[in-house]
């Protein structure tokens, strides 16, 4: 799933790129019962301004009924990475066909 959701998220233009942490051990609650699973990791490059499309398009995209999808800005990045994201990212509309 998480290659799949990448690669469309790349294609959008939504993110710039995505690196895949395979082998994830997460832990967590639901529904009262502790639960353990394998999981990957998605750590997805995009800009401020396409984060409202980037998040409602996981949203529907994702198997999961609430995935866990958080935004950490970069307190810095080179200049040139910052422009190259920049530059692969376009963010033009919240509709989605």
């Amino acid at each position: 799933m998480a290659l799949r959701l990448a690669r469309i998220l790349v294609e959008e233009k939504l993110i710039a790129c995505a690196n895949i942490l395979d082998g994830v051990s997460s832990i967590y609650m639901w529904k009262d019962k502790v639960q353990e699973e394998q999981e990957c990791l998605l750590l997805a490059k995009t800009t401020s301004t396409a984060w409202d499309l980037l998040e409602k398009r996981i949203l529907e995209l994702h198997p999961y009924e609430i995935p866990c999808v958080v935004a950490y800005q970069a307190e810095q990045a080179s200049a040139a990475f910052a422009q190259w994201v920049s530059s692969n990212v376009v963010a033009v509309s919240s509709e989605k066909n």
